[in-house]
């Protein structure tokens, strides 16, 4: 009794440490439990408390995946194959034990089995129901032996999860229960030191991982990506395949991993992961280490990505063989290759399932959850749960589950050879414990742990499979595989097709070990399509063409690419190919560069020419021009156009159509500089000047608006100082421009094969420096041109100065977008450039002088005041109405003479050209009337001293 206290205490005190986290781990599992508002009322989700009881002698504890795994709701839908099918092969395997008299005679063994819902926390938060017979009030403060208050489970069948087995494991060697996992495959549960008492009937996944290199060594590839599943099963697979394959020469093209544990990838991320895989062309051959559940959304990104028939896939168990992976994924799945641990039929098994109805199989619980999955109908009676919630046919209990349509998971084998394994351990321990009798005997009563772990490593039975099995001696099972091809039987119909096996360490086309594989051609069951029955090459590396660098992979000896060296590459080793330098290229027999012949814009280049000769014939236009002002200098057309301002207009145009020879010439620190310093020169000294003639024009109107005071500023001289200012401004911007980044001529390299001579900044957007001041000038004239668009026609220059400024915004928008497009080619800017610069003076010499020398030239007798002044009689306005009754009348009949009389012998502006016309001007016969105000036919109201300030012309006008 005392020793049984001691052992107790002991258990008691190994138990307060490990479960200081299972209180806060039970308190977490409670707190996440849903609450569902449903269709039908509220219920709990998941139900925690169920489980299959059956009594017995002997309780075995048991974890089954009964649900797939969620996120949101914690347990998803019932999982058919790998949970309802393997609980059921469990509870049949039960039931055969118990019948049969040569095992466990006069005991009977039962079990307790709990759902993990794939989940690792969710399954050790119900493995603790385990423990509870060895330990008492199990969160409380007070621990005491029980006296079959509780069941002591001696051994636990699962969890299928690998992730699952670890956390339960690590509970379950506390208290020294052996566990036998029937699909855990992880290579870490092999570890003895960690877990001890840990056991399994399906193979680890070392010899998995081994399996699946041989199939690599079979296709006869090089080259392959790797894809594995972020869990302890996934990246424990991919830690042996990354030896093996690495020891075999092997390269791994790419390794994805896909999310599992930390959560449920998005569309999004499978599909980047599709995508990165299709980078690695070369790599058609893909590894596949996952589940099911994974890699069926890992099949729909690659059908979002066209990628269905491009990829060939060796699996692993996880998936393979596994409907929830290729329903609806078919033709992406088509020619995959996996391995699968080789599990045969248990006999009886299939029957026994099809017969099973809710109102037959009360010891399962969620049976009748299946039996409602399976047929999409409500069973009467049965709890609420989110997937049945939206059921509106009710189950009748007697639908049938047809054979032809029954689908089969291929590994129940070892479920059943789980329990079989302790049902002969212990039969072996009674045996040996309590002679020949029945029942148990107190010798071996409480089960002990380790005792009961040596029995099972020692068991070797023939299973209800017909296969025999034995342990091997730490515990895991030997390697035995089948090789499965997914494949079309008929057109549009697939299937699983056992096509080999891997026993031990090769590959065999039988399971008897004695027919070995050596390459793909003697599998001639094996098909990858229906249109392309041989799988695609899926080479690292072929031997490289004369002329072709090798380039190594990620720095492995054994995988590299060949390629061409490329048209400006030599190749001083065969391993790489080496850019010439600059300005060179590689000679003919690539073993040294020579240079690129310098090339530069020349006079004799036909854009050079064009440029030119465009320039050429506005500088000849710009100087008959300036010749016919010269010897018309003292007609009336050319004092009102404003003679300074029209001559300082007329040298910025010469100097615009000048820049085109400076821009043509060869690069140097001479022509550069002139280029930088010019080019805003000349666009400020045309744009200043028609600066100052709209911002003078619309002064003097607006100032007529408000009083009949004269505006300041408006005389030749404050005119050509004001021009004279804006021009001086860019004069500065030149000075620190050409001091802060002295000219140069440098090679510059649009592209690999040339070699230009350039001004240093014909690069990048550095000419825009120059240009910045001149497009704020443009802005500001075309503001102020369309200000005085409404002045009276007889005193209005803006109209001419408006399109002049509307053509030149027009092409300096498709200039400054053809200049930052054209970077590649400096010629073609420059020559842009040029281009523009002279479109823009071409625009200014015609629309501010072509109407002047019309009348000049073609028609000198309008080239008088009186011409200047005549106007169409027109209506008076209203407002002019007291302003007629205060003329005299003989001021009427020689209105005309009296007008001329009284203008000043120098004219102003462009304003006293043209006849005032009736829609916007007022009668010239009343132009020296006395009224302080005068109305505009179009409403407009204007000061007589201001009209009579542009009439006598600007000559006269004084600060």
């Amino acid at each position: 009794m005392a020793l049984k206290m001691d052992l107790c205490h002991l258990l008691i005190f190994h138990f307060v440490i490990a479960t200081k986290s299972l209180k806060t781990l039970s308190s977490f599992g409670k707190e996440s439990q849903l609450t569902v508002v449903g269709a039908h009322g509220n219920y709990s989700w998941p139900e925690r408390d169920k489980a299959v009881h059956v009594g017995g002698d002997l309780i075995l504890g048991a974890l089954h995946m009964v649900h797939e795994r969620s996120e949101d709701k914690i347990c998803g839908p019932i999982m058919p194959q790998g949970g309802i099918q393997a609980l059921e092969t469990m509870l049949y395997t039960l039931d055969v034990i118990n019948a049969n008299p040569k095992l466990l005679p006069g005991v009977t063994l039962g079990v307790l089995a709990k759902d993990d819902c794939d989940r690792d926390i969710y399954g050790l938060e119900q493995a603790v129901d385990f423990i509870r017979g060895s330990i008492a009030n199990i969160g409380g403060s007070e621990y005491k032996c029980h006296d079959g208050s509780d069941p002591v489970i001696p051994g636990v069948i699962g969890a299928p999860s690998s992730v699952t087995s670890i956390q339960v494991a690590n509970l379950l060697k506390l208290f020294k229960i052996p566990q036998v996992s029937f699909f855990s495959t992880s290579t870490v549960l092999s570890n003895r030191d960690r877990y001890p008492f840990f056991l399994r009937t399906i193979p680890s996944d070392v010899h998995q991982a081994q399996a699946m290199v041989e199939l690599v060594r079979m296709f006869g590839w090089t080259y392959v990506s790797v894809v594995y599943e972020e869990s302890s099963y996934g990246m424990q697979g991919f830690n042996e395949l990354e030896k093996l394959l690495k020891a075999s020469e092997i390269c791994i093209a790419a390794t994805e991993k896909l999310i599992k544990d930390s959560g449920v990838a998005g569309q999004a991320t499978y599909d980047k992961t599709v995508e990165r895989l299709l980078a690695k062309s070369n790599a058609r051959g893909v590894i596949v280490f996952g589940s099911d559940q994974e890699v069926g959304e890992l099949m729909q990104a690659v059908r979002r990505k066209n990628a269905s028939r491009w990829f060939s896939w060796i699996g692993s168990d996880g998936w393979g063989g596994r409907s929830l992976a290729v329903d609806g994924n078919e033709i992406e799945v088509e020619g995959a290759v996996t391995v699968q641990p080789l599990a045969f039929e248990v006999k009886g098994f299939k029957d026994y399932f099809l017969n099973l109805t809710p109102q037959n199989n009360k010891r399962n619980p969620w049976f009748v959850e299946f039996w409602e999955q399976q047929f999409r109908c409500k069973y009467p009676g049965s709890n609420w749960t989110p997937y049945n919630d939206g059921f509106n046919v009710t189950c009748s209990g007697n639908e049938q589950i047809f054979p032809q349509e029954f689908e089969m998971e291929a590994q129940l084998q070892f479920v059943s050879d789980a329990i079989m394994s302790f049902a002969y351990a212990f039969t072996n321990m009674l045996a040996d414990f309590c002679g020949n009798g029945s029942g148990l005997c107190d010798a071996i009563m409480p089960i002990d742990g380790e005792l009961l772990k040596d029995y099972l490593v020692k068991v070797n039975f023939t299973g209800l499979s017909g296969q025999q099995f034995a342990f091997l001696p730490y515990g895991d099972a030997p390697a035995r595989y089948r090789i499965l091809n997914y494949r079309q039987v008929t057109r549009g119909r697939y299937e699983w097709k056992t096509i080999g096996f891997f026993l031990g360490k090769h590959l065999f086309l039988d399971s008897q070990s004695s027919k070995r594989i050596y390459t793909m051609e003697q599998m001639v069951d094996m098909k990858f399509r229906w249109e392309e029955p041989e799988h695609p090459e899926s080479v690292c590396s072929r031997p490289c063409q004369k002329a072709e660098a090798h380039h190594m992979i990620d720095g492995s000896a054994c995988c590299w690419t060949c390629s061409p060296c490329h048209l400006f590459q030599y190749l001083p080793t065969k391993y790489a190919c080496v850019d010439c330098p600059l300005g060179t290229i590689p000679s003919f027999d690539r073993q040294h560069c020579v240079q690129i012949p310098i090339v530069y814009l020349r006079y004799t280049d036909a854009i050079a020419l064009v440029a030119m000769t465009f320039a050429s014939l506005g500088i000849i236009a710009t100087a008959v021009v300036m010749v016919i002002f010269i010897i018309y200098n003292d007609t009336p057309v050319v004092k009102a156009s404003g003679r300074e301002l029209s001559f300082v207009l007329l040298f910025g145009i010469f100097m615009c159509y000048a820049m085109t020879f400076i821009l043509v010439s060869k690069p140097s620190e001479i022509t550069c500089g002139a280029q930088k310093y010019c080019i805003g020169l000349s666009f400020s000294i045309v744009y200043s000047a028609i600066l100052t003639k709209t911002n003078r024009i619309s002064r003097i109107f607006r100032a007529g608006k408000r009083t009949s005071k004269r505006p300041r500023f408006i005389s030749p001289r404050s005119q050509l100082f004001i021009c004279g200012a804006f021009v001086a401004f860019q004069n500065a911007v030149g000075i620190v421009w050409l001091l802060l980044r002295p000219p140069r001529a440098v090679p510059y390299h649009a592209d690999r094969d040339d070699h230009q001579l350039v001004c240093n900044d014909a690069v990048g957007a550095w000419y825009m420096v120059g240009f910045t001041y001149p497009i704020v000038l443009v802005i500001i004239c075309t503001f102020y041109a369309i200000l005085t668009r409404n002045i009276p026609e007889a005193f209005n220059e803006s109209k001419y100065i408006g399109f002049t400024m509307y053509t030149t915004c027009i092409i300096w928008l498709a200039f400054v977008s053809i200049y930052f497009s054209t970077e590649h080619n400096i010629h073609i800017r420059i020559a842009t450039m040029s281009f523009s610069i002279s479109l823009s003076a071409t625009v200014g010499l015609i629309c501010m002088f072509a109407t002047k020398l019309y009348i000049i030239i073609l028609h000198p007798e309008r080239n008088v005041r009186q011409s200047l002044l005549a106007a169409k009689p027109v209506m008076p306005s209203p407002k002019l109405n007291n302003c007629y009754s205060s003329i005299p009348s003989s001021y009427h009949s020689n209105g005309r003479q009296d007008t001329a009389q009284s203008v000043q012998s120098d004219y102003g502006d462009m304003e006293m050209m043209n006849r005032l016309r009736p829609s916007s001007s007022f009668s010239s016969t009343i132009s020296r009337s006395t009224c302080a105000t005068q109305t505009l036919a179009n409403g407009t109201s204007i000061s007589t001293q201001t009209l009579e300030a542009i009439s006598r012309g600007a000559d006269d006008v004084q600060l």
